[in-house]
Order: structure tokens, then sequence, then C-alpha cells
């Protein structure tokens, strides 16, 4: 439940929307007009010859496919060690910055070879701690390796007191070690991981951002194709405790409530260009991603989730932002150290009704086993998650969430994080969204809602089913109910499929091991890539196994303010081999092999070839 838009705030977004949709009506007009001047200049065309012929019925639908085979999930947060608690501070004055939960992320921290976890942390705040309480901090995990993860966060040098929001991975200075950058509230962190143990570099990498700064997501990425991994980071609102209850946001029968963000002022985002010497230089002015209202002058961002991916196949980078209660961004790469914001001509600005919808987590994928891409994104309750897709391979997108029978299901709850994956090995990749209510007693007021929501797979049925997503009913203990924000994922257990975590706000995280047995095979490729950019992040993957193509763009910023690992699953159904591995390597260079065997894990070094 979301107040109208406030006039000075949104006035610009709105005018910018009509005139798009005036623009449009008006060419559809004149072309109308013109059609039927033409038609009736013509000659009358002679009538076609008619023959009997006999019509054939409509032909039937494809009968829909089995059910989604059983893919069980079970929870072993507890099992395996992992006692994080989320701290949000929350004291009863209901501040933004505690709905907003937090990420996490798998990494192989210490490099060798399993992947820990780092999970985010916020704060108490100032005045309001608990007596006798320890300070909230950040948390990482070593990765035992036996079923066990052990706390080593203070011996890696990460017992940092912030009020934390999201987390990105990337080896920024090219040593082969992963770093982690971590966004806040009022100030962010670059850690320099130094043989296993993190320093925190910020200050002289010149990355904190602004003290007044709201960051969320944030991803690494080589925008500008020079062989190292520059820094991108998602901004939200302008916000104080002071603007926050000066809005005093109110719901009837609940009273003060959390305040929704068309309340606030929006912010830019941040572009840090990697200067190859430990320092990075802030370049979101002259790369173009500062976007302005045109009446108020404001930033028009309120930016929640990214994920770089190349959309239009050119071979740059583009980055696509969403925002929450504002037109989503879509960054083209110009390819000249710039970009151009083209979202609306490009059709992912607004919902299929022209309305910009409240918009978190993002992810991409061609979940279609072609070179369609498509670009989903989870929203506020009752409105339905979006599948935007390109036509022919190619933009502009189009909302496809009901046609592919994601949307009407979606449609209740409110998510946060969402992430393609495999989870039953088919071959096919599947949907998982997380979800989780604002308020705490919201069903005294929207009986249809509640605060923990269970988590929503869509498992991808492929060609046969009258809609390619199917929900999920039974998932073990994935489909019980969390207050959901990020997702994370790896192969924990070294067995082939992917592991599942879940951050809550305010409650420990669930970490879910996949216990599918379906026999399925699968083949696990890590890419090791010419320095600094040790992690060939941007590199295109194309696997293909008895015919049917499967395509993986590398990047771990996914989701919500969260980061899966570096390594790439496939999932090969039945098929016992793999018929060709195609990697399009960062700078172009395409490598092609074969692989002798499946159900194992490939290295690729993108000068050495291949490591079994």
């Amino acid at each position: 439940m979301k107040p109208n838009p406030s006039p000075d705030l949104s006035r610009g977004e709105a005018k910018v929307r009509r005139a798009l949709l005036g623009t449009l009506a008006a060419l559809a007009a004149l072309a109308l007009g013109v059609g039927l001047y033409l038609l009736a200049q013509r000659e009358p065309a002679a009538p076609a010859p008619v023959e009997d012929a006999a019509i054939p019925a409509p032909a039937a639908l494809p009968a829909p496919a089995d059910q989604p085979p059983e893919v069980r999930f079970t929870d072993i947060t507890q099992a395996t060690g992992i006692d994080f608690v989320h701290i949000s501070g929350a004291y009863g004055e209901r501040l933004m910055p505690e709905t907003i939960g937090s990420g996490a992320a798998f990494f192989d921290y210490d490099r060798d070879g399993r992947p820990d976890l780092f999970l985010v942390n916020a704060r108490y705040w100032v005045g309001h701690e608990p007596p006798g309480a320890d300070p909230p901090r950040q948390a990482l995990y070593r990765n035992l390796g036996d079923g066990r993860f052990e706390d080593v966060t203070e011996a890696a040098g990460l017992a940092l007191t912030a009020y934390g929001m999201g987390v990105a991975i990337g080896d920024y200075d090219g040593d082969g070690w992963d770093d982690l950058y971590l966004t806040t509230l009022y100030g962010n962190h670059l850690f320099r991981n130094e043989g296993g143990r993190f320093r925190d570099v910020t200050a002289e990498a010149r990355v904190a951002g602004g003290p007044e700064t709201w960051s969320a997501s944030a991803a690494f990425l080589d925008y500008d194709r020079d062989g190292d991994l520059d820094l991108f980071v998602v901004n939200y609102v302008k916000w104080s405790r002071e603007i926050d209850l000066a809005i005093d946001f109110r719901l009837t029968g609940l009273g003060r409530a959390y305040g929704a963000p068309v309340n606030f002022v929006g912010t830019d985002n941040t572009l840090y260009r990697n200067e190859g010497n430990g320092r990075f230089t802030d370049v979101s002015a002259t790369a173009a991603i500062q976007v302005r209202d045109p009446v108020s002058g404001h930033p028009v961002g309120k930016g929640l989730g990214v994920v770089p991916v190349d959309y239009d196949g050119d071979g740059w980078i583009d980055l696509v932002v969403v925002n929450d209660t504002v037109r989503n961004f879509l960054y083209r790469n110009r390819g000249d150290g710039g970009f151009e914001e083209v979202g609306v001509f490009e059709g992912i600005a607004y919902d299929r009704n022209g309305k910009a919808t409240s918009a978190m987590g993002v992810d991409a994928a061609r979940f279609r086993n072609d070179q369609e891409l498509g670009i989903a994104v989870g929203n506020f309750a009752n409105e339905m998650a979006s599948l935007f897709v390109t036509t022919g391979g190619r933009p502009p997108l189009v909302d496809e969430a009901v046609l592919e029978g994601l949307g009407p299901a979606s449609r209740l709850p409110l998510t946060f994080g969402l992430v393609f994956l495999d989870v039953d090995l088919d071959g096919r990749l599947d949907l998982l969204l997380a979800n989780g209510h604002l308020e705490h007693e919201i069903q005294k007021v929207q009986q249809t809602q509640t605060y923990a929501q269970p988590p929503q797979l869509f498992w991808n049925c492929g060609e046969t089913c009258r809609a390619r997503f199917v929900l999920a009913e039974a998932a073990g203990d994935l489909t019980r109910p969390l207050v959901g924000r990020g997702i994370a994922y790896a192969d924990i257990d070294g067995d082939g499929d992917l592991d599942v975590l879940i951050t809550q706000t305010g409650g420990r995280p669930a970490l879910l091991r996949n216990d599918q047995a379906t026999g399925h095979h699968w083949l696990r490729v890590r890419l090791v890539g010419r320095p600094p950019n040790t992690n060939a992040h941007g590199a295109k993957v194309e696997l293909t196994a008895d015919g049917v193509a499967r395509y993986w763009e590398h990047t771990p910023a996914r989701g919500y303010l969260s980061q899966v690992e570096q390594t790439i699953t496939f999932g090969l159904g039945t098929a016992d081999r793999v018929e060709r591995l195609r990697v399009t390597w960062p700078d172009g260079r395409v490598q092609e092999l074969v692989p002798e065997a499946v159900d194992n894990v490939l290295v690729i070094r993108e000068d050495e070839g291949v490591t079994p």
C-alpha cells in the first residue's frame, strides 16, 4: 500500500512517460492516415479465386509436460555452524533502511577450491543499542569441505561494524585473489584480499562514495575493455532520520509505517574507472550515467538492483539498473567510455501498462536456450514480476511474464531477490524468487499479505508446456516462509547441483542444500582469464549437448545486493557428453573445445587451455 506520488518529485517522470505514449499514438495515427490514402488511390482488386477446401480443425495445444520433478531443498544452516543473525536496528520508529535487508556472496576467498560465504550485516542505531550487546559485524564463513563452515571473520580482517547493504566480488588488482566491496548507508568499503586476509583500502582507492549516500547493489565489470575491473555502484534515495520522520508515512490501522520511496528524492549512481594502480576515478558525469528529472532537476534514480549484460550483442558490457517506483534504466555502452540511458526506447523502463514498478532485484539470462535474452525483475506486492525478452535476438524487449507463466503466480508476494539457475540440472534455467514484506503487521490491513512469505521456484518446463514457467509447489524447506531479501548460490558440497542461501532482514539466513536426485548430468566450468581480469568477467560461454545450445554470460553480480559463485554450472539432463564448448573471452577472442567427460569441473585458462 503506497501513497500517490508527490507532485514535485514525479511530475517530470510522468511528463516523460506521457510524451512517449503521445508520440507513439501520433505516429500510429499518421501511419493509419497514409495507409487509408494509398488504399483509396488503388484500382479495385479483382476478387480472389475461391475453391472448395476442407478447413482443418484448430491444432490442439501440446500436452503439458510432467509436473516439476521432485527437487528437495534441506535447511542446513544450523548444522553447518552458521550462527549469523542480521540486525536491522529496528526499535519502533519505522526507519526505512530497516526494511531493505542485506546481501550475501559465495566466493573462494582462500583459493582452496571451495566456495566460502560472506554475509552482510547492519547495526543498531546510535543511542538505541541494547545494554550489554556486542556491536553487530559483517561475517565471513570458511567452507571446511566436510559439511561445516567456520567463522573466520576476525582472522580475515572483516569484523567491521557498519550499516551494511550489499556486496560485490572481483579481483580489481589482478593478483588472482578475489577482493570485496561492501556497500552501506553512509560510506562504502573496499577490502583488498592479501593472501586470504583482507585490508581496508577504501581511502587509497577512492571508492567510499559520498558521506550521506545510501548505496545498495554494486558490480565489478570491465566497461571500457582495458583489461581491468571497474566498479559500478547503485545508489538508492536521499535519506536521513529527520527526512523520514518528517514524511510520517502511516497506514490505517497500524499508525506510523515504513515510508514509500516515492516520497524521497532520488540519487545518482556511481561509476568508478579502474586506473590500474590501485586507484579508481569517479567518471559518473563524463560517462553520462546521471539521469535527471526534466522538471524538478533532481536525480531520477532510486536504484536497488543491477546486472551487467551485453544486451545488444556488440561486445560491450551494458548495465541494467532497476529502480523503486521510477522507471528502470538500461545503460547502453557506447564503446567510447560513455553510456546512453535507453530504458524507455528499449522497452524495460515501465511495465506493460506504461507504469513504473517498485523494482528490487534483477537478473538476465537466455532462459530459452536460444539467442533471446530475458531480464527478470522482482517487484512489490500486488505487482507481478516482470520478464522482459528480446525478439529475434535483438532489442527492444517486451514483457512476457504473463505469456511465460510467471506473471499471475508472482503477483501477490513482495519480491526482493531473484535469480536464474538450473535447480534440477535438466539443461533449462529455472527462476527463484525471494519474498517477504516490509511491515510485521501487514496482515491486519491487507489480509492477503503476510510478513514472512514463501520463496517461489518457477520450474522451466521448456517448449512443451502451455506456459514455460511452472510454480513448483513442493521443494522441501524452500517453501518455508521467510522474510526474504538477497539470494546467493553455489555448489557448496561438490555434488554438481546448486545450493542456495536466502538472507532475511532482522533474522537468520537460510542455507538450503539442493538434494535433487534426478540423475541428470552436469558440467561445471571455471574460467581463468588473463590478468588483470583473472575471473574473466564478461566472458560468454556456449555449451552444446544433444544438439541444444545453452548460453551464459559470466558475472557474479546477480539478483539483489548479492553475488553468486564464479564457477558456472550447466545442467545436461540425460546427455552424457558435450558436443562443443565455446568461450568468447572478454577481449573477443574465441576458444572452442570438446570436454572429455561430464559430471566434473573444467578449469579453462585463457592462455593455456583446459585443466580437468
